[in-house]
């Protein structure tokens, strides 16, 4: 069965977005939208979701380094009630600890290779963060598929 998902990189300014299909065990960056201390660009949220039409919503859940929960996991957690009323589709979570890290350093490591040419923006680590959400998902539920 192939599950269509949409990933979230939930930020009080942006929210980057990333589409993954377990079909093909794929992710790809979509973009960012904007949001206003945690509150999305809803239409544009909306727009994303029509277009991409996934099965499932997967979203980063931040923890503290040791495991603990952080004041923005219970924003996150306060994010997926809403979505799930809004949209009416199951939403899972994973640990993104370090995912913005990881995406940084990656762009970082292809400009500094050529492979990426563009300046490094906030926009491009929050969508590739999502990407990393969404690979790490596939990679924890491909046992469950």
């Amino acid at each position: 069965m192939n599950v269509s998902v949409l990933a979230l990189d939930f930020g009080a300014r942006r929210i980057g977005l990333a589409a993954a299909s377990t079909h093909t065990r794929s992710s790809s960056t979509v973009g960012t939208i904007k949001a206003r201390d945690g509150v999305p660009d809803w239409p544009a949220l909306d727009k994303e979701v029509r277009e991409w039409e996934p099965n499932l919503l997967v979203i980063g859940l931040p923890y503290n380094m040791d495991g603990t929960e952080s004041a923005m996991t219970a924003r996150v957690l306060q994010f997926v009630d809403v979505l799930i009323e809004r949209y009416g589709l199951p939403v899972e979570t994973v640990d993104e600890r370090l995912t913005s890290v990881e995406a940084r350093d990656l762009l970082k490591e292809q400009r500094r290779k050529g492979i990426r040419t563009k300046k490094l923006r906030r926009e491009d680590v929050d969508s590739l963060a999502a990407k990393l959400i969404a690979e790490n998902w596939i990679n924890q539920s491909s046992p469950k598929l």
